[in-house]
C-alpha cells in the first residue's frame, strides 16, 4: 500500500514538515516522487520504513499502534478571548496521547463521537471543557492553523 506525506505524518506521530525533511534526506525507504505528490510504501506493519540518520539520537517517531483515543477540545475561554481582543487565537484543542495541537480547523476522516457532560470532569480534559469529540485511535485527523493569522500574530508580537 502506498500513501501520501500527510497520512504517513499520521502513521508516525509526527509533523508532515518532519515527512518532507526525512524525504528530502532519501531517508524513506521505498518513497518516490510523481509529479507534485510524493508515493510513500507502507511496510508489514503499516507504516513507512524510516532508515535511521548516521549521527544523533534515536528517531522518536511512532513505532507502534495507538492505544488512547484522540480527543478534539473548543476551547470557550480563547473565545471569548478573541471575541473582547479582536485576536484570531487557535481555539482547537487535539490532544492525541501526551501531543497537544491548537489550531482553527480539524478534519476528523472517520467516526468519531460528540460527548457533553455538564457535571463530570475526565483527567481527558482541561476544567473549562464539558463538551468534546472523541475519536478512535485508528482515524486520521488532519489538523491547520490559518496562515493569515500566524502574520498578524507576528506582527502584533512584534509592536
Amino acid at each position: 500500500m502506498v500513501v501520501g506525506t500527510t497520512e504517513a505524518a499520521f502513521l508516525l506521530n509526527i509533523s508532515t514538515a518532519r515527512v518532507r525533511v526525512l524525504l528530502k534526506e532519501g531517508r524513506i525507504k521505498g518513497a518516490n516522487k510523481k509529479g507534485r505528490s510524493w508515493l510513500i510504501p507502507l511496510n508489514s506493519q503499516g507504516i513507512p520504513e524510516i532508515i535511521p540518520g548516521r549521527r544523533g539520537p534515536d528517531g522518536t517517531w511512532n513505532k507502534g499502534q495507538r492505544t488512547s483515543k484522540t480527543v478534539i477540545q473548543i476551547l470557550p475561554t480563547v473565545i471569548n478571548a478573541n471575541h473582547q481582543n479582536g485576536t484570531c487565537l487557535p481555539a482547537i484543542n487535539i490532544q492525541q496521547g501526551d501531543r497537544h495541537h491548537l489550531c482553527h480547523e480539524a478534519d476528523i476522516l472517520g467516526p468519531c463521537k460528540i460527548i457533553y457532560q455538564p457535571s463530570q470532569h475526565n483527567s481527558h480534559h482541561t476544567e473549562e471543557t464539558n463538551l468534546w469529540i472523541e475519536v478512535n485511535p485508528e482515524v486520521q485527523i488532519t489538523h491547520r492553523v490559518f496562515s493569515d493569522v500566524d502574520e498578524n500574530l507576528q506582527k502584533g508580537s512584534r509592536e
